[in-house]
């Protein structure tokens, strides 16, 4: 990669380094540096919870995922205006009128200690390890794509962003997180519009065409239980578990405890609910029109370079084989994109539906041929061999023109950074109010408080990055997490709501939310093809039931 761009990373870098320590001026108490003492404006905590989301996974393999699979992924956040709505008018002001720095603090005062340590537990042990897949997803693409150890590339992520949180608490992570959001947009922008003007043909001829493959689809209305990507299981499950997330995540609730007012908090919401949806559309879009491109380009036929060198050298006539096979595949499929977009702007409609059916099999011979190379890969190298990570940063780097790489590599690490950074203060925050002020040390200083917060904040960042290293070698890790961080966000979700049913009992709450990671554990294990969203509902169910009905058999037990 040309200085040039590594110029543009380090000065981004140095930026928001810089920052953090600026802000570090005037943080004298837990409160400033977990909450910036409650002073944030509505539309930088909305900034700061859409950063929150857009870590470098979104940047890097959902646009992948758009190239392979199209848009039809946006139907997983469809029930997030719903959970939004519904957040802003129970949870939220519940929160906030609370003045906790936690959620699960506010669940000692309804219930008892017990349920709220348990929570907090849980929350602690799912974020932990999230915050190091986060590290580990782009550190894997940087140490494939630039052939550097893999040590370093979790240290180029992580060590920065350990440092300005530690320094700056929620401010300078608040703050970096806006700053991080335009740098996001603005690389996104920018490759659309290098995507359209490198496209040999009209861009809705090139539209047409990738719905010849059904990449514009976007609703999938079928009630498939087994299949993540559907309207219903978007609305659904994808409800419950933005309710969850939203609602009782510490890492996503510590965003708007700090805003001025409930009002305010619920303003940078609802931010999310109307800005969330396109913003992934447009990342999906992305991952469409590099599919496009590279269908007028020739494209690798392995994007990851390292697994791509291995089977060429550990079974080279395997890969020449192959090679041969895949060239003339693509050749054909781009000789069939060409025919299309001809017979479109002729407005032949029989010839155009011909020439599609046509590019749509040569797309599927393309796919074969990648499937073989792709299984050849896991074979040599004993890795997961899917590559949808490495579409996007082989573009990038290929193709795009000076400068522009830098900024897409600023824009990934800014969405590493901006998640990870929200993810360990919050694991800080839950680790000092819930266990050290709860259990421990009750009493002291401000300075003793604010230096034991930085300490954790730190030990958090260690944390997660061993595991980034750890889980880099574990392919599939990154998936068996995302699917471990909903095998507890109904059962937490349930939780909270019988916070808010009248008359519910501690004792009821503690054993529903037992209850409901059992139930969920007995799907998760005994129905394997059950998509991953309807646990959040499982769970949720589950707990409120189960809690409910014993809350009412404690009601009934005479007291002494």
């Amino acid at each position: 990669m040309h200085w040039i761009n590594w110029a543009i990373v380090a000065v981004y870098l140095a930026v928001v380094v810089f920052d953090g320590l600026r802000r570090t001026r005037g943080t004298t108490n837990i409160e400033g540096y977990f909450l910036a003492n409650r002073s944030l404006p509505w539309w930088a905590v909305g900034l700061s919870v859409m950063a929150t989301q857009l870590s470098a996974v979104t940047l890097i393999g959902t646009t992948g995922q758009g190239a392979t699979d199209g848009l039809r992924f946006v139907q997983f956040y469809f029930g997030l205006p719903i959970a939004m709505v519904i957040l802003g008018v129970t949870i939220v002001p519940f929160l906030h009128g609370a003045k906790v720095y936690t959620a699960y603090e506010f669940l000692e005062k309804r219930f008892d200690a017990k349920t709220r340590s348990l929570t907090s537990f849980l929350f602690l042990l799912s974020r932990g390890m999230s915050c190091g897949t986060i590290i580990a997803a782009p550190s894997v693409v940087l140490s494939a794509i630039f052939g550097w150890d893999i040590t370093w590339c979790v240290a180029l992520i992580g060590i920065p962003t350990v440092i300005y949180t530690v320094l700056g608490g929620v401010q300078a992570v608040t703050w970096a997180d806006v700053k991080q959001m335009f740098v996001i947009v603005g690389a996104l922008v920018a490759i659309v519009v290098v995507l359209i003007m490198r496209m040999p043909v009209p861009l809705d001829n090139a539209l047409e065409i990738a719905g010849a493959t059904g990449r514009l689809r976007v609703f999938d209305f079928s009630f498939n239980l087994s299949e993540t990507y559907t309207f219903w299981s978007g609305i659904l499950g994808g409800t419950f578990l933005m309710l969850s997330y939203f609602g009782t995540d510490q890492s996503q609730v510590q965003r708007y405890l700090a805003a001025k007012s409930v009002d305010q908090a619920r303003s940078s919401l609802l931010m999310s609910a109307y800005w969330k949806i396109p913003l992934q559309a447009l990342i999906l879009l992305i991952g469409v029109l590099v599919f496009l491109f590279y269908t007028f380009t020739p494209a690798p036929m392995l994007f990851n370079p390292q697994h791509s060198a291995q089977v060429q050298q550990k079974e080279p006539a395997t890969f020449a084989a192959l090679e041969a096979r895949y060239s003339a595949a693509i050749t054909q499929r781009g000789a069939a994109a060409r025919e299309a977009s001809t017979d479109i702007d002729n407005g032949a409609d029989a010839a155009t539906k011909s020439a599609l059916l046509a590019f749509r099999s040569a797309d599927s011979s393309v796919n074969v041929v990648r499937k073989d190379a792709l299984a050849a890969a896991g074979r040599v190298t004993g890795e997961a061999s899917k590559d949808v990570n490495y579409i996007i940063p082989r573009f990038v780097l290929d193709h795009l023109p000076l400068g522009f790489a830098g900024v897409f590599l600023a824009a990934v690490l800014a969405a590493a950074m901006s998640s990870i950074a929200a993810e360990l203060n919050s694991l800080s925050t839950a680790s000092v109010v819930d266990f050290y002020q709860r259990w421990f040390r009750k009493e002291g200083t401000d300075a003793h408080f604010l230096f034991v917060s930085k300490a954790a904040t730190a030990m958090w960042g260690v944390f997660a990055c061993v595991v980034a290293v750890y889980a880099a070698n574990l392919g599939s890790l990154i998936e068996v997490v995302n699917r471990f961080g909903s095998f507890f966000y109904g059962s937490i979700l349930g939780v909270f709501i019988l916070a808010m049913i009248p008359r519910t009992r501690a004792f009821g709450a503690f054993v529903g939310l037992l209850s409901g990671m059992g139930a969920v554990a007995a799907v998760s294990f005994g129905v394997p093809t059950l998509s991953f969203l309807w646990h959040n509902v499982i769970g949720a169910v589950v707990v409120v039931v189960v809690g409910s009905v014993l809350s009412v058999g404690d009601r009934k037990l005479p007291t002494a």
